[in-house]
């Protein structure tokens, strides 16, 4: 097999593992993903179809697996499993302690697909592996706090809290979480307030109380945010 057929054969592979992750997948992304022609990918997404993958869309508005349809576990190289136990140590100091537990039951699903010599891989070099921290970690006053707010985020739901402030007064606030963002040894939240009718940053601490409101969908579809762009 020549240099070009090997080319296509890995982006064939990555392009289905891009369909696998993703909702949907433009030619154009893609193409400039791979560095090749718009006419390169039309083809190869043609290479998947002709070998039994149901792909749902066409070119111009974009490609997507066709819903319930489920593939074998994807195989990780040996760089990609390392760059794992360095990530699992980075999460494990620096994860907000809500997604924490999620990382961790997300990461025994991986280990176990690995192969058995990944596995030793795994075992032989996690233990030297370490990040060191200097700060102390915080700790919230209610659980699964930023698993909600993401949530709102991706639903474009708004949410409602009490909010403890600087000066210890509580306030109920209802907002627009826009993102979230890791500063100082502290978690916060980026979102349009309806209080204040402008953009607020809240510290994820200092949250006592949040909720998703039913059926309220944001208000604005138009973010400007500097921060979280940077």
């Amino acid at each position: 097999m020549n240099d070009h057929y090997l080319k296509k054969l890995d982006r064939v592979t990555a392009i289905l593992t891009q369909l696998q992750s993703k909702p949907l997948v433009r030619a154009q992304d893609l193409a400039q993903k791979f560095n090749v022609s718009i006419r390169t990918i039309y083809r190869d997404v043609k290479t998947l179809e002709n070998a039994g993958i149901p792909i749902v869309g066409e070119a111009g508005s974009g490609y997507s697996l066709m819903e319930g349809y489920k593939l074998p576990p994807v195989m990780f190289t040996k760089e990609e499993v390392l760059s794992f136990i360095t990530a699992e140590k980075l999460m494990q100091k620096f994860s907000h302690q809500s997604l924490g537990i999620h990382y961790q039951a997300a990461m025994e699903k991986v280990r176990s697909v690995l192969k058995y010599s990944d596995r030793n891989l795994i075992q032989n070099i996690e233990k030297q592996i370490d990040i060191f921290q200097y700060h102390a970690a915080t700790e919230d006053t209610i659980k699964d706090v930023l698993p909600t707010i993401l949530e709102s985020i991706g639903e474009k739901r708004q949410l409602i809290m009490d909010y403890k402030t600087v000066d210890d007064k509580i306030s109920t606030r209802t907002i627009e979480a826009v993102g979230v963002f890791f500063e100082f040894n502290y978690w916060y939240i980026m979102a349009f307030c309806m209080l204040r009718n402008d953009f607020r940053q809240f510290r994820v601490d200092r949250i006592l109380k949040i909720s998703k409101k039913l059926n309220i969908h944001f208000f604005r579809r138009v973010w400007a945010n500097q921060r979280l762009q940077k």
